[in-house]
Parts: structure tokens; C-alpha cells; sequence
């Protein structure tokens, strides 16, 4: 198979398309954030002065987890199937259309930039009359 085979394969196939769209939604997450980090900046004496006794009610119910835990991860065992599935499933759909976009913008530079590198039409060259000797010594 040829490389541009390949590559067209690779390209058109689903998960392509997850990782474009993970990548795109990252990039989303990654510019919200010093917005947030902001917010949780402001926020920082409050959230340590709730820590102590956050902590305590975390340790309270350790107990009762730990005994409930492996009813409870075969539970999310099966949720998180579900929920990774759907995830990937966006993830294609977002692939797909940004994937789309940037192809649709890069095909418009390629054909302004054809035009741009077009040469210039060469205006037709006009028809001069040229005197030879003989019209010359006929006229004389």
C-alpha cells in the first residue's frame, strides 16, 4: 500500500477523529483555565479554614465505604463503560467537525493562494505596420 493510502486510511478512520476532537476540547479546557485558577486563588483562605472539618467527615465515612467498595466499583465499573463509550462518541463528532473546519480554511488558502501566484494576463500585442522597401520605391 502506498503512503498517501495509508495516510488517507488513518485519517478517515474514528479514532483519528476521537484523538482531533480530545485534542480540540483540551485546548478549550486549557484557555478556561487561568480564569478559574483565579477564582480558586481568591477562594484559598476559605477553602483551608473548611479543610479540618471537611476532613473529618471524609474520615467518618472511610468506614462505610471501604466495606461498601466492591458493590460499588462493579457499579462503576459499568457506568464508566458507558460513559467512556459516549465520551469517545463525542469526542469522533467533535474530531469530525474541526477536522472539517480546518480543512475547509486550508483549502481556501490554498486557492487564494493560487490566485495570488497566478501570472498576470499579458495584455495582446497590437498590430504595427511595418514599411517595407518596396512599398518604398513604389511610392517614391
Amino acid at each position: 500500500m502506498t503512503l498517501a493510502t495509508e495516510v488517507k486510511k488513518l485519517t478517515e478512520s474514528k479514532p483519528f477523529y476521537a484523538v482531533a476532537g480530545a485534542g480540540d476540547y483540551a485546548v478549550e479546557k486549557l484557555r478556561e483555565l487561568p480564569e478559574q485558577l483565579q477564582k480558586l486563588q481568591s477562594r484559598r483562605f476559605e477553602l483551608a479554614r473548611e479543610l479540618p472539618e471537611k476532613t473529618r467527615a471524609y474520615a467518618d465515612k472511610a468506614e462505610a465505604f471501604a466495606r461498601e467498595f466492591p458493590e460499588k466499583a462493579r457499579e462503576y465499573a459499568g457506568q464508566l463503560t458507558h460513559k467512556a463509550t459516549e465520551v469517545y462518541e463525542d469526542f469522533a463528532t467533535r474530531g469530525r467537525r474541526v477536522v472539517s473546519q480546518a480543512t475547509g480554511e486550508a483549502a481556501l488558502e490554498l486557492e487564494e493562494m493560487s490566485e495570488a501566484a497566478e501570472p498576470p494576463v499579458a495584455e495582446p500585442v497590437k498590430k504595427t505596420t511595418r514599411t517595407t522597401r518596396t512599398t518604398k520605391a513604389k511610392t517614391q
